[in-house]
């Protein structure tokens, strides 16, 4: 396995109470690179990004961090070892303030990085306003920046990321591309994301793989994103 490779997934099986969703997924994603999985509505994209952090069991196949099995290890061992994750709908806690959440972020991975806690207010301005608001309390684009902070105070080397854009105003998607774009550029953060916002996968994807009936059908490259009308294809039902 080439020295780049950050995340090589393999023959990935897995569902929920032994019922198959995925059927034999096979990807990669490279040091550096910030990479899409779309599809329909019902594919198969959620439980593989939970499959991935380990919030489901994987039923077969597996899943190398730099050359390193962890399709055994818990959603927590690999948060320690630099995945982050924001699933659909954010999960943020609602009764704490924003600080708190952030703080929590931190303990979670493990690693107290000197002056995260300003890089992220940096990225996200809005959460240094409000750091001692409670999180239930915040708009829906306003938690899903507070979930991407929180996923950063531990400095991941990866972030999965569900559904970005769900439920959220076009500037606060755009704001949020950008710096997970800035992010990849100055540090190299590598990123997988589900998504189905056509403008925030062309604004974000260096590549792009496609997902039907729990399978990878199909892997298109940055020029192949800019057909749009192939893009919709594959997202209508």
């Amino acid at each position: 396995m080439p020295d780049t490779r950050l995340l090589q997934v393999s023959a990935l099986n897995g569902g929920y109470g032994g019922k198959p969703v995925l059927q034999g997924v096979d990807f990669h994603v490279d040091e550096g690179e910030i990479v899409a999985i779309i599809g329909r509505n019902g594919v198969g994209k959620s439980t593989l990004m939970k499959t991935l952090i380990g919030l489901l069991p994987p039923a077969g196949g597996a899943i190398q961090l730099r050359g390193q099995r962890i399709d055994t290890l818990s959603a927590h061992r690999r948060a320690r070892l630099g995945i982050g994750y924001v699933p659909q709908g954010r999960d943020v806690f609602p009764r704490m303030t924003v600080l708190e959440n952030l703080l929590v972020g931190q303990s979670i991975s493990g690693r107290r990085i000197e002056g995260m806690l300003e890089q992220v207010y940096e990225h996200f301005p809005i959460l240094q306003e409000r750091a001692g608001q409670r999180a239930g309390t915040m708009s829906g684009g306003q938690q899903q920046q507070l979930a991407i902070g929180r996923v950063l105070m531990g400095a991941p080397s990866m972030v999965l990321l569900d559904e970005p854009s769900e439920g959220i105003q076009p500037n606060i998607v755009q704001g949020i591309a950008r710096i997970m774009v800035e992010l990849n550029r100055r540090t190299g953060l590598g990123v997988v994301f589900v998504e189905q916002n056509i403008d925030m996968i062309r604004a974000m994807a260096q590549r792009c793989y496609v997902m039907d009936k729990g399978r990878i059908t199909a892997a298109l490259s940055r020029a192949d994103l800019d057909d749009q009308d192939r893009i919709r294809s594959y997202l209508s039902v």
